[in-house]
């Protein structure tokens, strides 16, 4: 790969680095706490194995983008690298969309269930899984472009073989 085709690569893989390590570093400080009926309770990310599932997929995904920062571009892995890069987005996209359900339960409730809103009660905890899902979804998007942009590349890698 040319000199001009791993610059953008790399600075989209700068810029997915940076949105999972800080959707997973605003979830894990995501902590509240509320007293309701004299009962103290506390809202953290551990409360939920949706959250749990969603840092650590973002754990993940800051690992291999990290590795991949500092794996030689000159090698013959590209297509290993496009499926793995290709799981990890559906990994990010399953975490997000399984957080944005919990969210949206916890902000709203649910009259069906008799689930009542949380959301009044720890706000600050709210305002920290909101965050931390908006850095997610940049996150996907930048891997939706990594993906676009390998995948462009290996078409013209194609095309100029025959």
């Amino acid at each position: 790969m040319s000199f001009s085709k791993r610059i953008p690569i790399f600075v989209l893989r700068l810029l997915a680095l940076a949105a999972t390590v800080s959707a997973t570093l605003i979830m894990v400080t995501s902590r509240d706490s509320a007293q309701v009926f004299n009962v103290k309770f506390e809202a953290k990310y551990t409360n939920s194995p949706t959250f749990t599932y969603f840092v650590l997929m973002n754990a993940i995904a800051s690992g291999y983008t990290l590795i991949l920062l500092f794996f030689p571009t000159k090698c013959s892995f590209g297509h290993l690298i496009l499926i793995f890069d290709l799981v990890v987005a559906l990994l990010l996209d399953s975490s997000i969309s399984a957080c944005i359900a919990i969210g949206q339960v916890g902000k709203k409730g649910n009259s069906h269930a008799g689930w009542l809103p949380i959301c009044g009660q720890v706000p600050r905890f709210c305002d920290h899984v909101t965050g931390a899902i908006i850095a997610g979804f940049v996150a996907a998007l930048v891997y939706f472009l990594i993906l676009v942009y390998s995948l462009h590349n290996l078409i013209n890698l194609f095309s100029l073989k025959n």
